[in-house]
């Protein structure tokens, strides 16, 4: 079994093959729309190696040191020889995809006992559009991050990650400013207005034009147990679809997000991994 490395002459394969296994590949997919198979500079930008039969698939690994996969046949061996392909990186920062996929490679490659920051197995849950629950909107309104006093969203994501994935201070920090900087430049993420006060935030971490995935969302401690998050994400899933998008996804952390997605009307569709080990303080690929 060998791998390959992908050529602009393979995209026709590549983006239906993910596109088939939609629910693991979202960070895939937005990453090479965004920056192609010869990105090397920007930290999102990919290698990218294609296998065949028997196990066809995708194996890939973001600048920053990321990897991402997409292989649901691959055995142990496939996954050795993938690890071979990263065996020189100075930096490697994690994992993310389809949980099975994601503990058989680290597993095969060695790396299953390696530190870490972050290591979670969540349920995943999809939503066609058209089939969305909507909350009581009364009194409540979004508002783009640009619209929102910055001090107090990169308070917010300073506190997701330093809450959710264990960063240091000043990791912390740093990567609220990069986070907030890079949502505004994207318009990909919303506060939620309640009688004139934030609440929360909500946004999509990849997307593609009839598709999105949920990312960043928070509610800060004192305000939670009131359904902000919930209502944050129903009037953003709204905006989307009125701009064509039909389908979302999402992967839940804790039991009260389960709760809330569910109550919008996501169906549980399989599971996804995020692995950080203990050099990184980041939460996406």
């Amino acid at each position: 079994m060998t791998w390959r490395p992908a050529q602009d002459c393979d995209l026709d394969w590549i983006q239906p093959f993910l596109m088939g296994n939609l629910q693991s590949s979202m960070f895939l997919l937005s990453n090479l729309r965004d920056h192609g198979l010869h990105d090397r500079t920007s930290d999102k930008g990919m290698s990218i190696w294609l296998s065949s039969d028997p196990f066809p698939g995708v194996f890939a690994v973001t600048n920053s040191g990321m990897v991402l996969l997409q292989a649901p046949k691959a055995d142990d061996a496939t996954w050795r020889c993938a690890n071979d392909l990263i065996a020189d990186r100075s930096v490697l920062n994690g994992c993310l995809g389809e949980t099975k996929q994601v503990r058989s490679f680290l597993s095969a490659a060695g790396l299953d006992s390696m530190p870490t920051v972050l290591n979670d197995d969540e349920p995943a849950f999809a939503l066609d559009l058209v089939n969305l629950v909507m909350p009581q909107t009364d009194g409540s309104e979004l508002a783009p991050l640009s619209a929102v006093p910055r001090e107090l969203v990169v308070k917010w994501r300073k506190s997701y990650h330093l809450e959710v994935i264990g960063a240091s201070e000043t990791q912390a920090a740093t990567l609220a400013e990069t986070d907030i900087t890079g949502y505004i430049e994207k318009d990909s993420h919303r506060a939620l207005l309640v009688d004139g006060q934030f609440v929360a935030m909500t946004g999509f971490n990849a997307s593609l034009p009839s598709v999105v995935q949920i990312g960043g969302v928070y509610t800060p401690p004192d305000l939670r147990g009131r359904g902000y998050a919930r209502l944050a994400l129903a009037l953003h899933l709204q905006e989307a679809r009125t701009k064509g998008v039909t389908k979302s996804i999402l992967f839940a952390a804790s039991t009260a997000a389960v709760r809330a997605y569910m109550s919008l009307g996501y169906q549980r569709a399989g599971e996804f991994s995020l692995v950080l080990f203990d050099t990184v303080g980041k939460e996406t690929p």
